[in-house]
């Protein structure tokens, strides 16, 4: 028996090291092929080097680029000639400078050429955009309009728990399931948790359920790119996007914590584009192809007057479209630059984009939570605040409670509200999606409640945020490296 033990030791060992450095060989060899952005390839070097094998495990589960061979053809998903034709034509019209003709959203001609290139997001202009804040305003709005669905109702959600909010909204599909309306249901199989029985009745009621990119085993290295978006379709007319997921903490009672956030509902034909956005991840996650039938893009008589372009990223798209203008509304930037987002771990051009247009006198204002819901996220965060406020960026600490909203103002035409974060995830892992609004209207809409909230914050002041303790410093420097990981 000891000769068997000594053999293990002297044969299996070994070989176990060899395997593993062969696994680390090849992982360096990977990350520098790919080309990732320096500060990238420096985090995950340096997680090999420093946390042996937990650093390859790391780099196993969340370094995979999938945006370089993506999970499938968004051309198979739906006919895209129609997108194909709408988007040419509007590409005509704004080189020819006849697409719009209000010349206050003129002034940002460029980001919507820019979203025409990147992103195949035309623009819609008679939409009726109205601000949900909270769940409270959210959920209410929603079972509502769930419930004079007729044809379809389409739901996409990053987390969906099923508890009391969960199980109403899971009650309200049942019941319209056997009033005879389609159900489609896209969740992530990560962020969500609904138990077995709850998918069995659902799809008893014949509620069409699928996770997206399931986690099992074998496939955990999909575990880093996740569904983030939050979107509901009713009947092709009504569509619903903004941060508020399906879970209990989103709707404020006495004696929880605060949970602050922003969502849209929007009537129009952007919500048309909100369809196609929920239709391409549906063939991803159920391999149901669909087309551009009049039950699912019905015609839209005109709601309202505002432009509207709804912009979505993810593993599955060339470029990071949502980033890419977030640095292009941000650099157009005139008077204004007014964020709100729970976390801030801006990559380096959206970093620079913020200092520079501080830096050259722009109103740039952050709302960004006191307390965090992520302690290492939040260390990571609180890294950039010396230099934006050495720029002069204006950092407002919101007090009140969490505050989860993800919104960008600009100048006085601009708006951005949707699931993206200001951090590294949103801008380059995770499936997003952002409506940019071009009204003045909804611009004051956004502007009154970003003030709202910022009575109830603390200023960070630049002379005592640089005598917190070195232990804080270090703490955040470390999370830093982290930070494209995080």
């Amino acid at each position: 028996m000891e000769w068997v033990h000594l053999h293990i030791k002297e044969y299996l060992i070994p070989a176990v090291i060899v395997f593993y450095y062969a696994w680390v060989i090849f992982a360096v060899i990977k990350i520098l092929l790919e080309n990732k952005n320096p500060l990238k390839t420096h985090s995950y070097l340096l997680l090999l080097v420093l946390l042996p094998i937990v650093g390859l495990l790391i780099y196993l589960f969340f370094g995979q680029d999938y945006r370089r061979h993506k999970f499938f053809s968004r051309k198979k998903a739906i006919d895209s000639s129609i997108v194909d034709s709408i988007v040419s034509d509007q590409l005509n019209l704004a080189f020819q400078h006849e697409l719009i003709s209000d010349e206050r959203v003129m002034a940002k001609l460029s980001i919507i050429k820019l979203l025409l290139r990147n992103n195949n997001a035309f623009l819609t202009n008679n939409n009726t955009v109205k601000m949900l804040i909270n769940g409270e305003e959210k959920f209410d709005s929603l079972l509502k309009d769930m419930d004079k669905a007729v044809n379809h109702i389409h739901l996409e959600y990053y987390i969906f728990e099923e508890d009391k909010i969960g199980r109403a909204i899971l009650d309200k599909l049942i019941k319209k399931a056997s009033e005879g309306v389609i159900i489609r249901f896209i969740y992530d199989d990560v962020g969500s948790v609904i138990s077995y029985a709850a998918r069995a009745k659902l799809k008893k009621a014949g509620i069409l359920v699928n996770p997206i990119m399931p986690v099992y085993f074998p496939k955990f290295s999909k575990a880093n790119y996740r569904d983030h978006r939050k979107i509901v379709v009713i009947d092709g007319k009504v569509g619903y996007v903004g941060g508020i997921n399906v879970a209990d903490r989103y709707v404020n009672k006495d004696g929880q914590k605060y949970w602050r956030d922003t969502h849209l509902k929007i009537t129009g034909n952007a919500v048309h584009s909100l369809q196609i956005a929920f239709l391409l991840n549906w063939y991803y996650a159920a391999k149901e192809k669909l087309y551009f039938t009049k039950d699912l893009f019905p015609n839209i008589i005109s709601e309202g007057n505002q432009c509207v372009q709804i912009a979505g990223s993810g593993p599955d798209t060339d470029w990071a479209s949502i980033m890419q203008a977030f640095f292009a509304a941000i650099t157009s930037a005139t008077r204004r630059v007014w964020i709100t987002s729970p976390y801030f771990i801006p990559n380096e051009p959206v970093l620079t984009a913020i200092k520079t247009a501080a830096l050259s006198g722009i109103d740039v204002q952050i709302i960004f939570p006191h307390k965090p819901d992520s302690f290492i996220v939040h260390a990571a965060s609180m890294s950039f605040m010396k230099e934006v406020l050495e720029a002069g960026v204006k950092v407002h600490l919101y007090t009140k409670g969490f505050i989860h909203a993800k919104t960008l103002l600009v100048d006085d035409v601009f708006s951005s509200v949707g699931t993206t974060n200001m951090d590294y995830r949103s801008f380059d892992q995770n499936y997003e999606i952002n409506a940019m609004v071009y009204s003045t209207t909804f611009a004051t809409q956004l502007e009154k409640q970003f003030l709202k909230d910022v009575e109830q914050c603390v200023p960070l002041q630049l002379n005592r945020w640089e005598q917190r303790p070195v232990r804080t410093k270090l703490l955040e420097s470390v999370a830093r490296l982290l930070a494209p990981l995080l």
